[in-house]
């Protein structure tokens, strides 16, 4: 017995977003990858408490870290894809440093794509930490978009 249809696998386009135009240069790329590839599109972005060095930092009560990046990755969205685009992408606001989120987000990602920040002279051949790891450990293809020299916004 044959089977002439040949089962489908989903094979997530996972992108890291942050404040930085590189990120949204990495957003454009791979939304327009998982449109050629009919794959999903998850946007991630994280957040971490500021760091104190052991002082105790008076915070107002109405300091709210996630829902400020929330708003970072929308607006990143909004302004790469336009509003109308928005169910193309899955986004997704995780608490902890980029590197251990963005690596648990891989488990059933066929591709990761990053930005990577410019710098001029001998660090314009440096990658960050971040996507140095990523590219070293992930487990999939792993894709750095280099945005152009402009500062976030």
């Amino acid at each position: 017995m044959t089977n002439d249809t040949a089962p489908t696998i989903e094979c997530t386009v996972v992108v890291g977003i942050d404040r930085s135009h590189s990120s949204k240069a990495a957003l454009d790329w791979a939304a327009q990858q998982a449109r050629l590839t009919d794959s999903p599109l998850a946007a991630i972005a994280t957040w971490e408490w500021p760091t104190s060095y052991g002082a105790m930092i008076p915070w107002p009560d109405n300091v709210d870290f996630e829902a400020d990046v929330r708003i970072v990755l929308q607006q990143s969205v909004d302004q790469v894809l336009g509003a109308d685009h928005r169910a193309e992408v899955t986004q997704r606001v995780v608490h902890g440093h980029p590197t251990p989120a963005l690596e648990d987000a891989l488990r059933d990602a066929a591709l990761l794509v990053v930005g990577s920040r410019r710098h001029g002279g001998f660090a314009a051949m440096l990658l960050g930490s971040v996507s140095e790891f990523l590219a070293t450990h992930a487990h999939c293809l792993v894709v750095m978009v280099r945005g152009d020299e402009k500062p976030a916004d």
